[in-house]
């Protein structure tokens, strides 16, 4: 199968190093360009594609903001978006998180890890690492909101859906989970895909927003 990329970038010069090394996988298709977010959305609306490398930092409208707008109209399917930001701007891909973008990469990633994370957020996962995700949650909980707000999506969960979910938040891996809850990490896996099913989330990323902003989990603990 193909994954159909569309890149965001304001610097052509960036669009092109991506291109080049994307257009080398034969398993990787460049299919559309934006120099903005608006420029983004325009071309998704006749562009299919799977996936969207976006930067946070450009004109007219950023990354957040596109992000946000392009999950709100595509809820439940691609593209999903992978943002990639710079050392200083941590807080724009926390923001750009929330906003429905499936993981960030650091802009200066080998090329080889741009690859596999176009891959992995295609496959439906997340590129961030659960513990990873854990301490920018941790960093900016304050960006939350005025503080935890009770879910009623919640209840649809069953209790041990519900350690589940408290322990992905936590920062755990299925593996990890597994051996906490001693059980096989095939059911963990089983229990994650109902979790996002019920509570209408795209990946265990915005679970772990989800778990925050309800108070199920909180900073520290």
């Amino acid at each position: 199968m193909t994954v159909r990329v569309v890149i965001v970038d304001d610097q052509a010069l960036v669009r092109a190093g991506f291109r080049m090394v994307l257009s080398s996988q034969p398993d990787l298709e460049v299919v559309g360009e934006a120099i903005d977010g608006a420029d983004a959305l325009r071309v998704l609306a006749r562009t299919e594609a799977d996936v969207v490398v976006m930067d946070i930092r450009m004109p007219t409208m950023d990354g957040v903001e596109a992000t946000r707008r392009l999950c709100a109209d595509r809820p439940a399917g691609p593209p999903r978006v992978l943002v990639l930001t710079t050392f200083d701007t941590e807080a724009d891909a926390f923001a750009a998180l929330q906003a429905g973008a499936s993981g960030f990469l650091l802009k200066n990633v080998p090329p080889e890890e741009l690859l596999d994370a176009i891959r992995v957020v295609a496959a439906g996962d997340s590129v961030v690492a659960p513990s990873i995700t854990r301490r920018l949650l941790d960093r900016f909980a304050g960006q939350l909101g005025a503080g935890p707000t009770a879910d009623p999506r919640l209840a649809q969960l069953t209790e041990r859906e519900r350690e589940v979910l408290l322990l992905v938040a936590q920062g755990l891996s299925n593996a990890e989970i597994a051996a906490k809850v001693h059980v096989a990490e095939a059911t963990v896996k089983t229990h994650v895909g109902r979790i996002l099913a019920k509570l209408h989330l795209r990946d265990r990323v915005q679970a772990v927003v989800l778990a925050y902003e309800s108070g199920l989990v909180t900073p520290g603990r």
